[in-house]
């Protein structure tokens, strides 16, 4: 089995990107943007640490919409649609609390900023299964830099390359990957037409079926 589990966050454990992308397309629209150019822009960013999603979006936005602006009026939007409270993956409750059980060492490793991720784990009651959680904000080069995942290692006492880390961005299963680890990518929204990166990760449709390959990989001793 692997030594340890490193889980994104967004798309992986919680079902936000999809709230994410429809909250930015409704702001940029009482701007004046339309859907049609936000909405496959917005797919961009998903898995981009704060300071290159800035960056992306100050080459995005036309001179008359300002970075802060947007991110402001963005997050109002997101903090409202998750009042009632935060989505979470189909399966991923009962396989963390069944992780947990078996006395498996768990961490979130998230390019959202680090106090932002475990508000939202804590009130999806997510967080109690993990040891810690590694945000964006939190490590000195954010994914697809291999340091969130070589930094979680070190903090649980593993060889990365004995973890297994679980990810639906491409930017984070190049992270994964680069850090040794078995990594499985599990995809949830993407650009249209876009390829899966080839980078000898694992591919599977569901968390828990992600889990399983890492399990078997870990077993035939290999790290992808």
């Amino acid at each position: 089995m692997p030594a340890a589990y490193l889980f994104d966050m967004d798309g992986l454990l919680l079902d936000t990107e999809r709230l994410a992308i429809a909250c930015f397309v409704d702001v940029l629209s009482d701007m004046g943007l339309p859907p049609a150019e936000t909405e496959p822009f917005g797919l961009t960013l998903i898995g981009t640490a704060a300071p290159d999603a800035r960056a992306l979006l100050t080459g995005f936005l036309p001179a008359h919409i300002s970075v802060d602006a947007l991110e402001a009026a963005w997050t109002d939007a997101f903090d409202h649609a998750l009042a009632d409270g935060v989505p979470v993956k189909p399966g991923v409750a009962d396989l963390l609390s069944d992780l947990s059980g078996q006395g498996a060492q768990m961490a979130v490793v998230t390019s959202t900023a680090g106090d932002r991720a475990r508000h939202h784990l804590e009130r999806a009651d997510l967080l109690r299964h993990v040891a810690f959680v590694i945000g964006g904000d939190e490590v000195a080069t954010p994914k697809p830099d291999p340091t969130p995942y070589l930094s979680a290692a070190s903090r649980l006492g593993v060889d990365p390359t004995r973890a297994a880390a679980f990810e639906d961005s491409d930017r984070g299963v190049a992270a994964a990957v680069a850090a040794g680890c078995h990594a499985v990518q599990v995809p949830d929204l993407r650009p249209a037409g876009k390829p899966l990166p080839d980078l000898g990760q694992m591919v599977a449709a569901t968390l828990p079926e992600a889990v399983g390959l890492a399990q078997l990989s870990a077993q035939r001793g290999r790290s992808s």
